[in-house]
C-alpha cells in the first residue's frame, strides 16, 4: 500500500541534477505531497529555486521515475511559483552537505540579507579553508563564497 510517508521517503532518494549531493527534500523544492481523492491521483507540489530553473524538468522526470519504480501509477507533479523559493527552505542537513561538497551554504535567514544595505556585510567562511577573507559576488549564484 502506498502512503504519504512512503512517498516522502522515496523523494529523499531523488537528487538535484545540478548539485547531486542534495536531494529535492534537502533543497526544500518539494512543498507538499497528498492524495487527491476526487482525481484519484497522488499530487507532488514542487517550487523551483528560481523561476526558469532549467533543472526543474529533470527533477520532475526523476520524481516520476522514482515514484513509478515504487508502484505509484497515478501521479501529478505540479510546479508552483508562489510563494517563491528561499534559501530558508534548505534543510540543515542540506546545508551541511553543501559545505562538505565545497559550496558555502547560506548563513542565517534570507530575510536578514536585506539588511546588508544598512549594516556591515556578513562574512561567509570559505568551504575549502574556513577563511573569512571572502567577498560576496552575487546573492543569486551557486555559492555565497568566491
Amino acid at each position: 500500500m502506498i502512503t504519504t510517508e512512503a512517498i516522502w521517503q522515496t523523494l529523499e532518494t531523488v537528487c538535484d541534477p545540478e548539485v547531486p549531493v542534495l536531494t529535492v527534500l534537502d533543497l526544500g523544492v518539494v512543498r507538499d505531497v497528498f492524495f487527491d481523492k476526487k482525481a484519484q491521483t497522488w499530487q507532488v507540489v514542487i517550487t523551483p529555486t528560481y523561476s526558469g530553473c532549467p533543472a526543474m524538468n529533470t527533477i520532475e522526470v526523476n520524481i516520476r521515475a522514482a515514484l513509478q519504480e515504487r508502484g505509484v501509477e497515478n501521479l501529478t507533479v505540479t510546479t508552483v511559483l508562489s510563494p517563491a523559493w528561499t534559501t530558508d527552505w534548505l534543510t540543515e542537513a542540506g546545508k551541511q552537505k553543501l559545505l562538505a561538497y565545497g559550496i558555502a551554504p547560506p548563513i542565517g535567514r534570507a530575510s536578514e540579507d536585506k539588511n546588508v544595505l544598512f549594516q556591515e556585510e556578513k562574512k561567509v567562511g570559505c568551504p575549502q579553508c574556513n577563511s573569512l577573507n571572502t567577498k560576496l559576488l552575487s546573492q543569486f549564484g551557486s555559492t555565497a563564497c568566491k
